[in-house]
Formats: structure tokens, C-alpha cells, sequence
């Protein structure tokens, strides 16, 4: 108990007062601060969860994996003769005579363009030879030889046939069996029924064969 005289009662008092009220104050701010903190966390959640949106398999947010490029192998090709650029040339599956002509420069104003069928597809490893206007055809070095410059199937022997794209020894063997066992050719499409022969290397020899 403090005198009703003590000149510091009332100073006293008041120090309580204020101490009890600093003390409500300062709690009071630190509920409004955690209360702050609170919220800013809920909106940071809800901000990175709204971001963080999960998109199945080939949504519009799924991470595309890189493709994997094939590459066709790609055909090799000899053109010599009357083309621009007289050469090797690398062509896509599926080219034709034209594509090939076109990847050499295309035709000198001295090709003799009627000799090839430019529609025929080629094969991996042919070669196209574009003879000029008026020139006679290297015969194919024997009695398969003509002044056409055709390898004759009823005629050729081993070294005639081996001048044939892709026709090795053993393949021209086996023609000269067939010839042997069934006669003279009556059609170059023959030529299929021998083992080895198959499309591709047959487009590589229709244009330079006759019977």
C-alpha cells in the first residue's frame, strides 16, 4: 500500500500502467506478426502450387523428349558422260535417272537425252552414263558386246556380265547356269529368277542389257 502523501505513488502507478500496456502492446504485435507471416506462406503456396500444374502424358505441359532422327541410307551414284558435273552424286531412296542427272549439273548441250529412260529408278552403286549426240557406244569387251553398248544376255560371257553394275563373278555365273539349263533368254524380266537378282539391282541392269 503507498501513502496518499508519497509524491512517487502516482508515478508508480503509472509506470504499471504503462509497463502493463507495453506489455499488451508488444504481444499484440508479435500475434499480428506470426498472423502475417501465416498468410504470406498460405499465398506463397497458393502461388507456387498454381504454377506447379501437372500435365499428364503429352499435355501441352509435359517436357517432350528430343526425336531421335533415322536417316534412310542414302544412295551413291557414278554419272559420267555428257553431264555438267561429272561425278559421284548422293541421292535419297527412291530417286530416279532424272534425280541423278539433276545432282550432276544436269545435261550438256551434247547429250544424246533419248538414250536413258530418266523416269527408271537407280540403284546404290550404279552407273549412268550419258553418251553425246552421234557417239557410238564402247562395246562391253567380248562376245556380249554390240555397237549399242548393251551387255546381250544370249551372247555374254563371265567378263561381259561382270561389267554389269552390282553383277559380280558369282552372280554372272549364275546367269550362265540359267542360260545353260533353260536356253536363250526370251525376256530380260528373266533376269529376276536368278538367286541374287533382286529389284533394286535389276533396276541397276535393265537399261544396260538386251537379249
Amino acid at each position: 500500500m503507498t501513502s496518499p502523501d508519497d509524491p512517487f505513488a502516482a508515478v508508480g502507478s503509472v509506470s504499471r500502467r504503462s509497463s502493463t500496456g507495453a506489455r499488451i502492446a508488444t504481444g499484440g504485435a508479435v500475434v499480428l506478426f506470426i498472423g502475417a507471416v501465416g498468410v504470406a506462406g498460405v499465398i506463397a503456396w497458393g502461388s507456387s502450387s498454381a504454377g506447379s500444374v501437372e500435365v499428364g502424358p503429352g499435355g501441352a505441359g509435359a517436357s517432350s523428349a528430343p526425336a531421335i532422327a533415322h536417316t534412310a541410307p542414302r544412295l551413291l551414284v557414278h554419272v559420267l558422260g555428257e553431264v555438267v558435273r561429272p561425278g559421284l552424286v548422293e541421292l535419297a531412296p527412291g530417286a530416279r535417272v532424272v534425280d541423278a542427272i539433276a545432282a550432276a549439273g544436269g545435261f550438256t548441250q551434247a547429250a544424246h537425252r533419248g538414250t536413258m529412260n530418266l523416269a527408271r529408278p537407280v540403284a546404290d552403286g550404279e552407273q549412268l552414263n550419258v553418251l553425246a549426240v552421234g557417239a557410238a557406244p564402247a562395246a562391253a569387251g567380248g562376245g556380249g558386246g554390240a555397237s549399242d553398248g548393251l551387255v546381250h544376255l544370249n551372247s555374254a560371257g563371265l567378263a561381259d556380265l561382270d561389267t554389269l553394275p552390282r553383277i559380280g563373278p558369282t552372280i554372272a555365273q549364275r546367269i550362265l547356269d540359267w542360260r545353260e539349263k533353260h536356253g536363250p533368254f526370251t525376256s530380260i524380266d528373266q533376269l529376276r529368277e536368278i538367286p541374287g537378282i533382286g529389284d533394286a539391282l535389276f533396276a541397276g541392269v535393265v537399261d544396260r542389257v538386251a537379249l
